[in-house]
Order: structure tokens, then C-alpha cells, then sequence
């Protein structure tokens, strides 16, 4: 009788944790799968006593055994060996005695070296394929965050074989995946993909996967699944411990039992003990077919939020000049030079003051609190730049939903510099996200969904803005990067500094297609050094060899400097607003007073044409 003739029938049994158990009894290789080869007796011995406290299934050690998981560790040709090893062991342990499952865990995550979808097919197929000939009675995908890569991974297994198909996806939130897919949905669409068998895995304990399954209908076709994790975990002397806990299992078992659930397994945390337990309290009772649904009450998202007073500054650009300056936050504590030149960039006419985030890997006075004070105690728009490389998924939700309180609705995504090149070169770079991850990300906070997926009680209203390099020897592959960044949700952009007046209509001849407008870099050189420095050492930024001989005539005169520089840089402004409405001026090492003069000059030069017209 097969996987699914006996579900039909009965609540059967998975097993435990891999990973968790082999690292609690010592086994700390950094990849669990190479533990087929390595210590293959280790393997067996954990499948058998899995089997001896009851499981009906049992999973091929294979949760990350995909070329693409096992590239980190430099063992990407022994893919189909790791795999075929795998279903030998738990075949030899299982001696026919419960089904064995292939198990496929997911790859989509958060994280900046996220893989292309095209990537992940290649990577899945060939070990889907590898597991089907070595003969698993199914097939179980577990630990899924991404619906789009489930419901691919779905259809690519049914292409290749008629194995049943167990689905196990991971929630962000109570009953919800990230982006807000509410689990019973994700459910019906994965079982009209193919789905046998679909489940919840990972993440969560029993009590909130209980949650969710109270909101999701007994399916008539299909079965239902359920892998906890045994509790939260802890974090000890350098090692992450769960809390031992079987007898609750048992308890929670009935209740899931009640849900409609016919497959009840463990994941991380849970052992041999836990399996038991679930397999002690499945043993007297019969399948359910029918439950009283419970219908989350969710509250509407707040509608009575005041509504924002300015004007977006990705419409604004697209009906006038516009200028945004860059004002540094200082290294150091005393912010009054920087308050002086806010004030002064508010009076000359600009649209907002963008701060950026720690540049160039040094730490700054944060940018939040600078934020506040010039909008509170001068009224200029703050415009926030946000980094994916000083915080975290849970940092940088933190930090939105902080701008977000003080009404502070701009913000520019950025990778930011690496910490090598930075006051502290030993710190931590974390890149959980790529800008145009970070993008879609704010984009689903205006949703009033976070991160995860659960609800925040309204929406934000953040208008977006994303950088550009053109400063690149192709600008078409530049513009492709900008196309992904719209493609995710981007409003606006803000380029690097460009100093070739050829490069400014360069850059327009490869944009005009997009309707997003572009805000184009310009920052005042303060003498040769500076020139130098910026061409040879400052990673997008190049600088013509005319500028550099020019600035180099000054050299050791430090006005006139300053004054080339300006003039050098009105060249550019002339140029620019000949294509392009949005002027970003970089202010350079707090000389604010440049930028006042530039910004003036935009403005004086945009009343001329305009009253010449």
C-alpha cells in the first residue's frame, strides 16, 4: 500500500530533526550533508531510532544537499553522490518498514546572494531527479518561505515523476508567508501545482502552528502535514539548545489531529522522544474529515492616518527642477555646523536634504536623529538614506518603522560601502539584503505588511529612491540594474557624481525610455588632492582627464580651488538641465557654502529660461 493509500486511512508519523540532532551529539561539520559520506553510521543509527519510536516516514538526510547549497562548502560535484548516499542509508535503515522520503529543502531566503529563480530550477531539478531514481516512495519539499519557488518546485516534481509530493512551507507570521499570502491560499494553489501533501514546517512550535491550522480548511483531495519545531531556541555558551519537551507533543498532536492534519513529523529541535510521543497519541485515534473553521478577525488597516502634506519628490521632479543636496552627518558629536548648513540649504530654495548613512563605512551621528531636527527645528525635507550593510532584516524594519513614526517618508536604499574601507575595517558588513530587495521590502511596508508578512495595523507611505552608477564602461548594463530596481519598486534615482558633460547626454540617450526620473550627481571639487583622491580611489567615480589638469593648475591655492571647482561644476549643472530635471548636489566636506551657490545658480538659471519662454 502506498504513501497516500495510507493517509487515506490513517494518521501516520514523520520523523525528527537531522541537522539539530547530529549537532547535539557532536557531529559540527558545516555541512550536515557530507555527513553521508563522512559518517554514514551516524546517519543510519538516527533513522533507526526514528524508526524504533514509530515514524511511518523517514527523510533522506538531502535538506540542503541542492549545487547550489553545496557550492559554500566546495562540494557541488558530489551533488548526485550526497544524494544517491542518502537514500541508500535511510532505505538500509527503514528495511521496508516505513516509507522513505527525498527531501528537498528551500533556497529562497532574504539574503543578498539570493539565487535567480533560473538558478534555483537547474539546482532543484537535478537533485529531484537524483532521488527519484534512486527510488524514494515521495517526494517531501520542507522549509519553503518563497510561494513562487514552492509552486515551482511542485510542478517540476510532477513533471519528472508520478511520486506523491509532500509541500511543507514556512510562515513569516501566524497563518501568513511573507508578502501577506495567507497559508490556506498558498495551500489551494499549491495543490492545483500538484501537491499531495501540504504542510507547515520549521520556524514555528506546535501552539503557533495550531494557530494557523485552525484557519485552514480539511482539504478533500489532498492531505495535511504538520513538522514543528520543539520550541523557540536558546542560545547558550555559543550553541542554540531547544527546550525537550515530548509530553507536550503528545498533547499538541491530538489537538492537530482535530485540525485535520494526517501527517505529524518534528523538525528542528525535536528527537527520537518527540517522535514517540506524537506516534504514542496518533495510535488511538482515526483520521478527521470535517472541523468547525475559525475565522481570524483581522483589523482593517487604520484609514484615519493623517495624509502626507508634500508632494512626492518623484512627482515633483517630473513637473519642475528640482534640486536635492547631500549634507553629510559629522563624525563627531557637535551638529551645529551641520544645523548651520541645513538652515542655509533650506533658505536657498532646495527640495530636500538627504543624509547619508555612515558613508564610506565610518560612523556617523545617526542619520534618523539628524532627520528629525531638520524637520522639526528648520522645516526642511529630510530625505534618509538606508544602507543594507549596517543592519539586519530585523534592524531595518526596525528603522522604517521608526522613520515612519516621525513622519519622516523619504528614504534612498542603498548596498553601502564595505567595512574594509571604514573607520573600523574589522566590523561586521551583515548584507541580508540587496538595495532592490530592501526596495520591494519598503514597498511592502506601504502595504502595512512587514517584512514577514504580518500585518502592522496601517500602511506606511514611503516613496522610495535608489542609486545609479553611471560611471561604468557599459551604462547599458547600469540601466538594466535600474530596470530590476523598478521592477521591484524603486520611485526614483540618484546618481553618482558624473563629471563629463559627453557621459550627461550619454546617460539620457540610455534613460528617456523610463518613466522613473532621475536625479543627476553633481559634487564640487575642492582642489587637485580632491580630484586625485575622487578619480583614483573612490569606487564609481571618474573624473576627465581635462577637469584634472585644470584643477591641477591650482594646486596649493585653496580659493582658487574652490572657485575652479564651482565653475566646473556650474558647467555641469548647465549641461544637466538640459536633460534632466532633478539636480542632486553632493556637498563636499561640509562646504555647504558651494552648495548654497550651486543651488542658487539652479535656481536663477531656471527662472531665466522660464520667464524666457
Amino acid at each position: 500500500m502506498g504513501l497516500l493509500e495510507r493517509l487515506k486511512q490513517d494518521v501516520l508519523v514523520g520523523d525528527g530533526a537531522m541537522g539539530t540532532l547530529l549537532y547535539e551529539r557532536g557531529i559540527e561539520q558545516q555541512c550536515f550533508e557530507e555527513v553521508n559520506l563522512s559518517h554514514p553510521e551516524e546517519i543510519i543509527s538516527i533513522h533507526t531510532e526514528y524508526l524504533l519510536a514509530g515514524a511511518d516516514v523517514i527523510q533522506t538526510n538531502t535538506y540542503a544537499a541542492n549545487r547550489l547549497k553545496l557550492s559554500k562548502y566546495g562540494l557541488e560535484d558530489k551533488t548526485a553522490e550526497i544524494n544517491r548516499r542518502a537514500v541508500a542509508l535511510a532505505k538500509q535503515a527503514a528495511e521496508n518498514r516505513a516509507f522513505v522520503v527525498g527531501t528537498v529543502g528551500g533556497i529562497r531566503r532574504f539574503q543578498m546572494e539570493e539565487s535567480t529563480i533560473n538558478e534555483i530550477e537547474e539546482a532543484l531539478t537535478e537533485q529531484i531527479i537524483v532521488l527519484i531514481d534512486e527510488g524514494v516512495d515521495g517526494l517531501l519539499f520542507e522549509t519553503f518561505y518563497d510561494l513562487e519557488e514552492a509552486l515551482l518546485v511542485t510542478s517540476i516534481a510532477k513533471k519528472h515523476s508520478s511520486l506523491p509530493v509532500i509541500m511543507n512551507i514556512s510562515l513569516g507570521d501566524i497563518s501568513v508567508m511573507s508578502g501577506g499570502i495567507h497559508a490556506a491560499s498558498a495551500f489551494d494553489q499549491l495543490t492545483e501545482a500538484g501537491a499531495d501533501i501540504v504542510g507547515l514546517n520549521c520556524r514555528m512550535g506546535p501552539a503557533h502552528m495550531l494557530r494557523s491550522f485552525e484557519e485552514i480548511p480539511i482539504p478533500t483531495d489532498q492531505f495535511l502535514a504538520v513538522y514543528p519545531n520543539a520550541s523557540l531556541p536558546d542560545y547558550r555558551d555559543g550553541r542554540f539548545f531547544y527546550s525537550s519537551n515530548p509530553d507536550y507533543f503528545a498533547t499538541m498532536t491530538e489537538k492537530f489531529i482535530d485540525q485535520g492534519v494526517r501527517l505529524i513529523g518534528g523538525c528542528c529541535g525535536t528527537t527520537p522522544e518527540h517522535i514517540k510521543a506524537i506516534a504514542n497519541a496518533a495510535r488511538t485515534r482515526v483520521p478527521v474529515y470535517e472541523k468547525k473553521l475559525k475565522v481570524a478577525i483581522r483589523q482593517p488597516l487604520a484609514s484615519d492616518r493623517p495624509a502626507r502634506k508634500d508632494e512626492k519628490l518623484s512627482e515633483i521632479v517630473k513637473k519642475r527642477s528640482s534640486i536635492i543636496v547631500e549634507l553629510d552627518p559629522p563624525k563627531k558629536l557637535n551638529v551645529s555646523k551641520f544645523m548651520q548648513g541645513a538652515k542655509a540649504l533650506k533658505d536657498a530654495g532646495i527640495d530636500a536634504l538627504t543624509l547619508a548613512d555612515n558613508s564610506l563605512a565610518s560612523p556617523r551621528v545617526d542619520n534618523l536623529a539628524l532627520g528629525t531636527m531638520v524637520k522639526e527645528q528648520i522645516g526642511a525635507r529630510p530625505l534618509v538614506h538606508l544602507t543594507c550593510r549596517d543592519r539586519n532584516l530585523i534592524g531595518l524594519q526596525s528603522h522604517l518603522m521608526g522613520l515612519h513614526t516621525l513622519g519622516l517618508h523619504d528614504v534612498l536604499t542603498i548596498t553601502g560601502d564595505p567595512t574594509k574601507i571604514g573607520d573600523f575595517p574589522g566590523a561586521s558588513s551583515v548584507y541580508d539584503l540587496a538595495s532592490y530587495q530592501l526596495i520591494s521590502m519598503i514597498k511592502q511596508l506601504n502595504e502595512g505588511l512587514s517584512f514577514s508578512g504580518k500585518e502592522l495595523g496601517e500602511k506606511a507611505d514611503f516613496t522610495v529612491g535608489a542609486a545609479f552608477n553611471p560611471n561604468v564602461k557599459y551604462i547599458d548594463k547600469a540601466v538594466k540594474r535600474l530596470e530590476k530596481k523598478i521592477e521591484s519598486g524603486a520611485d526614483y534615482f540618484m546618481s553618482q557624481p558624473v563629471y563629463d558633460i559627453n557621459q550627461l547626454k550619454a546617460i539620457y540617450d540610455e534613460t528617456k525610455h523610463l518613466d522613473q526620473p532621475i536625479y543627476i550627481g553633481i559634487m564640487p571639487i575642492v582642489s587637485s588632492r580632491n580630484a586625485e583622491f575622487l578619480h583614483n580611489e573612490v569606487p564609481g567615480i571618474k573624473l576627465t582627464s581635462g577637469i584634472r589638469e585644470v584643477m591641477a593648475k591650482h594646486e596649493g591655492d585653496s580659493e582658487s580651488s574652490k572657485q575652479e571647482g564651482l565653475a566646473i561644476a556650474k558647467e555641469l549643472v548647465d549641461a544637466a538641465c538640459e536633460w534632466f530635471n532633478g539636480i542632486y548636489l553632493i556637498t563636499p566636506f561640509m562646504h555647504y557654502d558651494l552648495t548654497v551657490t550651486l543651488s542658487e545658480y539652479i535656481k536663477e538659471r531656471t527662472n531665466v529660461i522660464k520667464h524666457s519662454n
